[in-house]
């Protein structure tokens, strides 16, 4: 393999029911029940093993009214991937559904950006609107693996190692960051909350948590640049992503996919 060149797999963990209403700013005309699949991300390549955010643990599930289908712990180890011996963790943000299971990886180096950790700590905070998708246990976490040394800082577009690079992107959290990966088929980009489900960049719509609309909109431009094509971009919450990427192995169909090979559909 060449030392740029990785493999990408998502790993579903859960879902939640709701109105396909409740994903767009302004509504939708067609009031039926849909769904969103949470995900976090598994990155392999020459330079290890890294993780692209942790999910949530099952006491935030239940205080969030969520449903977890299997443990993020569980996911990974059937990729192969022991927690415990993970070096580097990507936050694209600190979002309660995105910065959970933080004693899970206790080895790893967190890549955050100055922006985000500068938001979810700062004035913003005192504002219950703004604060409603963070967790304060999730925050004081990332504020002591700073402490412990175990945090690096990136601000704007930075490479990890060679062939994975951060892109920060703002919108849905001020400082969020998206993931640009070399593989295979060309550049695949998890965009995690940058741009929830397919939809919302193909219509140019926006999920109603956002910090900023305009950021949001303005994103999608770069994620369209960043990705070798349409077929690279990866959304944060689509269940379709299960859809269109084949399993990584037999039997995780609906579970875990493939995301450096071609898709299905």
């Amino acid at each position: 393999m060449s030392d740029d060149i990785h493999e990408v797999y998502a790993v579903c963990y859960g879902s939640h029911a709701r109105k396909r209403a409740e994903n767009y700013i302004f509504g939708d005309p067609h009031d039926e029940m849909t769904s969103i699949s949470y995900y976090v991300w598994v990155i392999k390549g020459p330079h290890g093993t890294f993780v692209c955010d942790t999910g949530f643990d099952e006491n935030a599930a239940k205080e969030r009214g969520r449903r977890i289908t299997k443990p993020v712990g569980e996911g990974l180890k059937a990729l192969g991937v022991d927690p415990g011996k993970v070096d580097h963790v990507i936050a694209t943000h600190m979002h309660w559904d995105h910065a959970g299971n933080y004693d899970l990886f206790p080895n790893a180096r967190y890549h955050i950006q100055d922006t985000e950790m500068a938001y979810c700590t700062g004035r913003c905070m005192c504002h219950q609107m703004l604060r409603l998708p963070f967790s304060g246990s999730d925050v004081q976490a990332m504020v002591k693996k700073v402490f412990d040394y175990r945090v690096d800082f990136h601000d704007g577009d930075e490479e990890i190692v060679p062939g994975i690079t951060v892109h920060k992107i703002g919108g849905h959290s001020k400082g969020l960051q998206s993931v640009r990966v070399k593989t295979q088929r060309g550049y695949v980009v998890v965009a995690s909350d940058a741009c929830h489900l397919y939809s919302h960049m193909d219509e140019g719509r926006v999920f109603p948590i956002t910090y900023s609309v305009a950021d949001t909109l303005e994103g999608y431009k770069k994620l369209r640049k960043l990705a070798s094509s349409r077929h690279h971009f990866v959304p944060g919450h689509d269940p379709d992503v299960l859809k269109i990427y084949p399993a990584a192995k037999p039997g995780m169909e609906d579970w875990i996919v493939r995301l450096d090979v071609a898709p299905k559909v």
